[in-house]
């Protein structure tokens, strides 16, 4: 091993647990696609299913790939071990089924990513465990939900899509006099930004298909937490109750990805501190949402627990939901796609596309608006991704007025 955990993050995210003169020198690690492997001798392989010798066996289990891209996983979020998943849902539900059973509560914040929501709200609540929906951004609320058949609290900071934040090492110091897990979704902020299990978070939960690919060409997810807790997951919710296994192809591809992530997060969060500058000075548009801005109502937080803003964007603009979709029309070079984190600027509207899974009436309570814009900034240019706002909503805007006249 080239490097070690006190090497610096963007070191470890190339060489961590790979020496190239263990692989005849290879300069980037073997793909291992197999799905299964030759035991030495009967002995070695029944010693290995009981868990008394160490080595693969089956690829649904691990793979040399998959467990070294977990290492890199583990050592950029300063866990204990990490479990790579085949998407971000894949992670969430393998996480979440080792650690619920019928009759347990979860408390989970106001604001969720869409097909999470769908799987609290109709997923979990079919097999008996209580989903309890608390605004998590004032910690003092979660002392006043939790219950003795509480198990875990989870969130998501920043919040997709409306970028809320939550306070992770006061929600955590409240959860664990509880004897209470806490789950944190960090696809937002990336290891990079943000490490939450060094703020007292028992879990970290990603989609690995955003930041950490980064290329917008994978389908993945991961968890990360104590080895000992991890070990459980790989074993009963990843090897027996989802099945969400990786593929080599994929786990290769987010190693790819890991070695340009502080680079590109970077990048990232330049261009979108100055698209949120210029979007908070524009006419057109009522309100910006950007932990880099000083308006920003967490601002103060943001500082706190993020090295930097990000590169989420949260906006509306006059005329509601129909100014929204004339602006998105209106974009020439940005993308109208869902997903996030890629080298491409995506932009979105959650209340049709991403987060439909919440009724109109769950969207208001849930502080989802219906002309809530969501953008990714991309790599590009920034003058080229400004230039391409500035011209939509110009001419959203004037179509706006002269609507209105």
């Amino acid at each position: 091993m080239t490097t070690s955990s006190k090497s610096g993050f963007a070191t470890r995210a190339i060489h961590f647990g790979y020496d190239p003169q263990e692989e005849k020198g290879a300069l980037t690690p073997p793909l291992h696609m197999t799905s299964t492997f030759c035991f030495e001798t009967a002995e070695a392989g029944g010693e290995m299913f009981a868990g008394e010798r160490e080595g693969y066996f089956y690829s649904r289990v691990s793979n040399p790939t998959l467990d070294l891209l977990e290492r890199r996983l583990a050592s950029l979020e300063e866990g204990g071990a990490a479990l790579a998943t085949a998407s971000g849902m894949g992670a969430i539900t393998a996480l979440l089924w080792t650690l619920l059973k019928s009759g347990d509560e979860i408390v989970v914040d106001k604001t969720l990513y869409g097909c999470t929501f769908a799987f609290m709200r109709h997923g979990l609540s079919r097999f008996g465990v209580n989903v309890i929906h608390a605004d998590l951004t004032d910690p003092q609320n979660l002392t006043e939900v939790l219950s003795d058949k509480t198990r875990v609290v989870y969130f998501e900071t920043p919040a997709n899509p409306n970028m809320r934040l939550v306070d992770i090492a006061a929600i955590c110091e409240i959860a664990h006099k509880k004897d209470v897990q806490v789950v944190v979704d960090n696809t937002y902020a990336t290891p990079y930004l943000c490490r939450p299990l060094t703020l007292g978070a028992d879990f970290v939960v990603h989609s690995a298909t955003k930041y950490l690919g980064g290329h917008g060409d994978l389908v993945a997810g991961c968890v990360v937490g104590r080895s000992e807790d991890m070990m459980n997951v790989r074993l009963l919710g990843l090897k027996d109750m989802t099945g969400a296994v990786l593929s080599p192809m994929n786990a290769m591809l987010v190693m790819r990805g890991l070695k340009t992530l502080a680079l590109r997060m970077d990048r990232h969060c330049e261009n979108a501190m100055h698209i949120a500058r210029m979007l908070e000075d524009h006419p057109a548009v009522s309100k910006v949402s950007y932990p880099g801005l000083e308006s920003f109502a967490q601002y103060d937080l943001a500082q706190q627990q993020m090295d930097k803003p990000g590169g989420m964007i949260a906006f509306e603009v006059h005329g509601g939901f129909e100014g929204g979709i004339a602006m998105m029309n209106g974009l020439k070079m940005i993308q109208r796609a869902v997903s996030l984190g890629d080298t491409e600027s995506l932009i979105q509207h959650p209340a049709s596309m991403t987060h439909s899974a919440y009724t109109a009436e769950e969207r208001a309570e849930y502080l989802i608006s219906d002309g809530l814009i969501r953008l990714s900034v991309g790599l590009e240019d920034v003058c080229d991704i400004e230039e391409d706002l500035l011209q939509a909503l110009n001419k959203g805007m004037k179509t706006h007025n002269m609507a209105a006249e």
